[in-house]
């Protein structure tokens, strides 16, 4: 049973058939115990009755007194049979009279006939034998739900299932309820090591599995608060770097003889530096937003790839690095036309950082699956096998001296990657065969305009 309608229903069907099964039994029960004794007890008052009239004033006041007598039996009817084994009134028997009588309303009862179940007899001044017959007016058992003790009951056993059911049922549906509240409040007091699913792993209802997913969001809270301290953790150490050296250079400034103009320029750099960070982590706390997309626009993407290209050979040139493009998107693109160019300059550059002088860079477009694929290779030392991963998460750096010394923040690549899911693709990192490392970036086909 994996659902909470399936299991209310059968729960339901059960609590119905106790009570049907109860109530018939209990009115089969009382209604045989209320029968018998009323019809022994009236039976040989009535025929006795009968008796007299019949003696007194004939067949005609005995037929005078048992049409007086319809309504005063109650839940019983009376049924005087001649000798011919019909009612003297002329009415039609009932089944179980006629049974009784050994014979049926067609057919009458031969003279030398006795029933099997003898009935009161009376015999009239001829000779002739009448036979005293009392039955229920309502033989179904409809009729005996009348009686005040079969209601009771049926009511007293449709309280107590409905009541044991009802208990059930709740605390089936409230107990996971009541947990799950005690471990949103937990969160709420920053407890994130609150979980809620633990007992449930044999149910498989609505109710567990909202359990087991709150599970996964305190999992995943806990992990964005660890990523978020260590990124300001990383924020804090990445701002002290250049803090201190332009506290150095104020100092040297400060020292005679001083070169201001190269202090100066020291400074200069070092702000320009924390410029660029300050604003390269605002633009990937931007992508963290749920308005990171907000502003969309369709455009050519190979005019964005011919602009960054061009940009990147403008800095290769120092050190003799072209980039070598192969392939064209002949697409246009619905999304962000700022954050896409940044998310293919940031892979771009470090290729072109990374490359030995005088080797290319490689940049293949072309699309793959309905989307849109772009593979950038450079012929550098590569990245382990471990970090290939990790060097997406924002300030982490393989060889952090390698890095600094080439004037990298360790950023550019997580600012790549969520641009990539922004637009519902994604950036994925390998070595290539032969040396350098070859970054895929891949949008999907619901990124490429019609």
């Amino acid at each position: 049973m994996h659902s909470l309608f399936l299991r209310i229903f059968l729960l339901f069907l059960l609590a119905m058939t106790l009570i049907v099964g109860s109530s018939i039994a209990t009115t089969f029960t009382i209604a045989s115990r209320e029968n018998e004794p009323l019809e022994s007890q009236r039976r040989p008052s009535v025929a006795i009755q009968a008796s007299e009239i019949l003696e007194r004033g004939g067949v005609g006041a005995l037929k005078n007194w048992l049409e007086g007598s319809k309504t005063t039996l109650g839940d019983r009817e009376l049924f005087i049979a001649g000798p011919d084994g019909q009612d003297i009134l002329g009415r039609r028997l009932p089944e179980s009279a006629a049974r009784r009588l050994g014979g049926g309303n067609r057919e009458p009862i031969p003279g030398n006939f006795r029933p099997s179940r003898a009935a009161p007899q009376i015999v009239a001044a001829d000779g002739s034998i009448y036979t005293v017959l009392l039955t229920p007016r309502r033989p179904s058992i409809f009729g005996a739900l009348s009686l005040p003790a079969i209601s009771l009951t049926i009511l007293g056993i449709a309280l107590v299932v409905s009541a044991l059911t009802s208990w059930w049922l709740a605390e089936h549906l409230t107990a996971p309820i009541r947990r799950i509240q005690a471990g949103a409040r937990a969160l709420a007091s920053e407890n994130l090591d609150a979980r809620v699913s633990a007992g449930l792993e044999g149910r498989k209802d609505e109710l567990a599995v909202l359990a087991r997913d709150f599970d996964a969001m305190a999992d995943q809270l806990r992990t964005n608060r660890g990523a978020t301290t260590q990124l300001l953790r990383d924020i804090s150490h990445e701002l002290r770097s250049p803090l201190a050296r332009m506290r150095v250079a104020l100092g040297l400034a400060r020292q005679p003889p001083a070169d201001f103009a190269r202090q100066l320029d020291r400074l200069e750099r070092e702000i320009e530096r924390l410029d660029s960070m300050i604003s390269q982590v605002l633009k990937l706390a931007r992508l963290h937003g749920t308005d990171a997309l907000l502003q969309r626009e369709r455009f050519e993407l190979d005019d964005v790839i011919e602009q960054v290209v061009r940009d990147a050979n403008f800095e290769g040139a120092v050190k003799n690095c072209k980039i070598n493009l192969r392939g064209a998107a002949n697409c246009a693109v619905l999304g962000s036309r700022e954050l896409l160019r940044s998310a293919i300059e940031n892979v771009l550059r470090n290729a072109v950082r990374y490359s030995p002088n005088d080797m290319p860079a490689e940049m293949h477009v072309a699309r793959a699956d309905g989307g849109l694929e772009i593979l950038i290779r450079d012929h550098g030392p590569g990245v382990p096998a471990a970090d290939l991963e990790r060097i997406f998460e924002p300030f982490y750096r393989v060889a952090e001296s390698r890095d600094r010394d080439s004037g990298g923040e360790g950023i550019g690549l997580a600012i790549t990657s969520q641009v990539m899911k922004a637009h519902g693709g994604s950036a994925r990192a390998v070595n290539a065969g032969g040396g350098g490392l070859e970054v895929r970036l891949s949008l999907p086909e619901t990124a490429i305009a019609v």
